[in-house]
């Protein structure tokens, strides 16, 4: 089977994220095609021949990819930024019942594992920019709003236990710093905050320290026997 074909024929869930997700769209000004995270069932059987069916898969958009519900839920336990912005995103195109499953499966993965997860995937794109900033050229401003962007998210499910994909109380400064009208030093500045209050955060956090794999097992097996034949 095509891979195009196996998720559009088995996707549980599919959701529109980045801008219009977190509160940063601008209604006035029409964008590209929003980008779309779907997570889809492949057949039980199909895991039985030597040619497994794909953990993922590309397109057929610009900016969509879609998880198999076995990497999906792996991404999930290590917290996965990704993984967390489709769960949590508000933006949903199309939820089945075990999609909805999915979504109340959250509170299973969520765990202080989120500190690292979150910590290494904005440290390479914020040494980039620190880097280009220190040889005299101009940083990835939307990247560098990003990082922050995740770094925000990140704090507050530490802090609260809560994952909130909603960043419009900083929509202001997000876009400053997308447009490149923030000092390099004030964005700076508010990214190594934001990584000491993380820090801090997980001393106390209300999360687990480790996710609830048995759980997410558990439910996962499920999924196969439903999906058998």
């Amino acid at each position: 089977m095509d891979e195009n074909e196996l998720v559009a024929g088995h996707t549980v869930l599919d959701v529109i994220v980045g801008d219009g997700a977190c509160g940063l769209a601008d209604p006035e000004v029409p964008g590209d095609d929003p980008p779309r995270r779907a997570v889809y069932v492949a057949p039980t059987e199909s895991f039985w021949r030597l040619d497994k069916p794909p953990a993922s898969v590309s397109g057929p958009g610009v900016d969509t990819l879609s998880w198999e519900i076995e990497t999906c839920c792996a991404l999930g336990l290590a917290a996965d930024p990704a993984v967390f912005d489709a769960l949590g995103s508000p933006l949903t195109q199309r939820c089945t019942e075990v999609g909805e499953e999915l979504r109340a499966l959250l509170p299973a993965l969520l765990s202080q594992r989120a500190a690292d997860a979150y910590r290494r995937a904005t440290a390479t794109e914020f040494a980039r920019a620190s880097a280009a900033m220190a040889g005299g050229g101009t940083p990835r401003w939307r990247q560098v709003a990003e990082v922050i962007r995740l770094l925000i998210g990140c704090e507050h499910l530490l802090r609260t236990g809560e994952l909130v994909a909603d960043v419009s109380k900083y929509r202001d400064e997000l876009l400053a710093v997308r447009a490149g009208d923030m000092a390099w030093s004030d964005a700076s500045s508010w990214v190594e905050s934001l990584r000491d209050r993380s820090a801090e955060a997980v001393l106390r956090s209300p999360l687990p320290v480790t996710p609830d794999t048995g759980t997410v097992q558990d439910w996962l097996s499920s999924v196969r026997r439903r999906h058998l034949g």
